[in-house]
């Protein structure tokens, strides 16, 4: 029978072109709602004296003569707007005017100092101002809606609003976090603290006055809906949130519960406040704190709270969502960004400059180790995994230390040479990993390979000085193609390549400069890891895939354990692994998460293009640009 013709890398590139493209107007289709919703990306100075970045979408049937009601979207700390797709396709399919902002600090926004959030709600209350200036939006039906931080910003953005005699926000949604109760209630300083900043000392208010406003209270909150309690955390679990002081507070109005018949949640509950019918509700989904970027149900219950607040415009079934398709496409140009890094990489090793890369001969796998060359391919795995670990749970602190008054909004924090928290704390764990893999890898070759006919040139470990700078060349040349599709699809069609907390997009230049600072970190490990995976632990088996998914898993690994830990403890206790043994802070098992992808999508990465050129470092270096990218232009940056 005769052998089927493999396609060519070029042929390949070709389809992985293809399905991005696919991807990018599949995304923009659904968007639009089919060409009925108007997409522009703004740049626009604020009252504040600085440039905010957003996404402002008009449906055809909002016009001067027919003024709709708009909802501002405002994404998390460490994120962008892109992150509030799910409710700026489902709010603007259904008549709202959409804008979904970069916050200071975040996306192509101005960066700022830490505590400009409290004079501005972080840009929040800017944008606001900002849209109601526009003719064809009813400035008495705007609505702002935040996700964690986000939510905060709806705070500060209320409390900017109250001083104001003709007052903008209608309603106020909070995703993923909580209310304002009072200066004196116990919670202010416990665990899981609420930021009440805003509010009377007597007792419990009513912070919100005579607007609607809804919580979206997660059971299972990483940061938030904790009460007071007697036991290691420190707090209830927030899965029982809706029983306590607080909660009850604020369906009441902001009066003390006690003694009162326990409301409850999904439960609209109607209070006349200065001749105005108001309404306070509280959504309990049993998900964790970022899951509300990724869920139907919250998306249900927000349509139905701006529904019942503004009067949506275009009458559509709450359940009736169509922003699930637009994650398929986002997928797939997702999906399609990463064969083309790998077969670009292969296609370019055919051209003339880069021919010398290729191997010059078949990349063998190596014979399966004895005696102690055992313990080193699995005692070596385990013993990273175990490093990487105890380091991470260790390293989280003393870094946060660096940055004053990250969490106080309070006080001007300082611009420090490392202007990124979250990419300075992955960065340098993700640096100290690789170079205790280093370690691994000196100590096997000293105590196994030398003596088994391991040859460091053979494997590709020691490369000639003409190779290496063509290496680092490529490799700019293919992340710089790469993005530059990326740029292309952002241009045209506002599309980019995203699942949930795995995102690629396209970000301001002044990023170039903050990815040049971490570079070296992120450098560091991924070489590492193509060093280890292909040079020493790609040896032969019964299937060609077994080596590869024992490497995937073995990367993997301490992440994976952590979140398990993390998640599984705080579904069967109320708690977090972190809360109750007081380690480290809460956020990491948040940010452990797109490691789940990203690392074992690295070993395949450069296991293909290793296959191609006995060459570990391209590999090494093309994801190392790629994840330095993807940390430094999806989170917050200091001024």
């Amino acid at each position: 029978m005769k052998a089927r013709k493999k396609l060519s890398s070029k042929v390949w590139t070709l389809i992985s072109l293809l399905i991005i493209l696919i991807g990018f107007i599949g995304a923009s289709v659904i968007q639009t709602d089919f060409g009925k919703v108007e997409v522009t990306e703004l740049k626009f100075e604020t009252q504040s004296g600085l440039t905010m970045s957003g996404l402002l979408l008009v449906p055809n049937t909002a016009t001067a003569e027919n003024p709709a009601p708009c909802i501002v979207t405002v994404h998390g700390w460490y994120n962008n707007k892109e992150m509030q797709d799910l409710n700026f396709v489902e709010y603007s399919r259904r008549g709202y005017v959409v804008l979904a902002i970069d916050q200071y600090g975040h996306g192509d926004s101005d960066n700022i100092d830490v505590g400009f959030d409290a004079v501005t709600g972080n840009g929040l209350y800017d944008a606001v101002k900002m849209v109601a200036e526009l003719p064809y939006v009813d400035t008495d039906r705007i609505g702002v809606t935040g996700h964690s931080y986000g939510a905060e910003s709806c705070k500060s953005a209320v409390a900017r609003d109250n001083e104001t005699e003709d007052q903008l926000i209608a309603a106020c949604l909070l995703v993923s976090a909580d209310s304002n109760y009072t200066v004196n209630n116990p919670m202010y300083n416990a665990p899981r603290c609420v930021y009440d900043v805003y509010s009377d000392p007597d007792g419990f208010y009513n912070f919100w006055e005579s607007r609607d406003v809804g919580i979206v209270a997660a059971q299972y909150d990483e940061f938030y809906h904790g009460y007071p309690a007697d036991n290691a955390a420190g707090s209830t679990a927030p899965r029982d949130y809706i029983h306590q002081p607080t909660a009850q507070s604020f369906l009441y109005f902001g009066i003390d519960p006690e003694g009162k018949e326990e409301r409850n949640a999904y439960t609209f509950y109607t209070e006349n406040i200065d001749g105005r019918d108001a309404f306070h509700v509280i959504f309990n989904p049993p998900i964790i704190h970022p899951w509300a970027h990724f869920s139907a149900s919250v998306v249900e219950s927000s349509l139905e709270f701006f529904d019942r607040a503004l009067d949506t415009p275009i009458d559509i079934d709450y359940s009736n969502q169509i922003w699930q398709i637009k994650t398929v496409f986002n997928t797939l140009s997702f999906i399609g960004f990463f064969m083309f890094v790998v077969n670009f990489s292969l296609t370019l090793l055919n051209t003339k400059t880069f021919s010398n890369l290729r191997a010059e001969g078949t990349v063998t796998s190596m014979e399966k180790p004895r005696g102690i060359g055992k313990f080193w391919y699995w005692g070596g795995m385990a013993l990273a995994a175990l490093f990487g670990m105890v380091l991470y749970l260790n390293l989280h602190d003393p870094i946060q230390n660096l940055y004053p008054n990250l969490y106080n909004s309070n006080y001007h924090g300082y611009s420090p040479f490392f202007s990124q928290f979250p990419t300075l704390f992955i960065g340098l764990w993700s640096a100290l990993c690789g170079l205790f893999l280093l370690i691994i890898l000196v100590c096997s070759y000293k105590t196994y390979g030398k003596k088994n006919g391991f040859s460091l040139t053979q494997r590709g470990v020691r490369l000639p000085a003409r190779k290496l700078w063509k290496t680092l060349l490529m490799s700019l040349v293919v992340v710089i193609t790469a993005y530059g599709i990326v740029f292309i699809g952002d241009w045209l069609m506002k599309s980019d390549c995203r699942l949930w907390v795995l995102t690629i997009r396209a970000f301001d230049a002044s990023k170039i400069g903050v990815i040049l600072k971490y570079f070296l970190f992120f450098a560091i490990y991924f070489i590492a890891q193509s060093l280890s995976v292909n040079c020493f632990n790609d040896i032969k088996g019964k299937k060609k895939w077994t080596n590869l998914l024992i490497q995937c898993l073995s990367v993997v690994a301490g992440p994976l354990i952590l979140v398990i830990l993390q998640y599984g403890w705080f579904v069967s206790t109320g708690f977090m692994f972190t809360e109750m043994f007081h380690i480290c802070g809460s956020i990491v098992g948040i940010w452990l998460i797109p490691l789940l992808v990203y690392l074992p999508l690295s070993v395949v990465v450069s296991r293909s293009i290793y296959k191609r050129t006995n060459n570990p470092y391209l590999g090494g270096l093309i994801m190392a640009l790629i994840i330095t990218v993807i940390n430094c232009t999806n989170t917050m940056t200091f001024a």
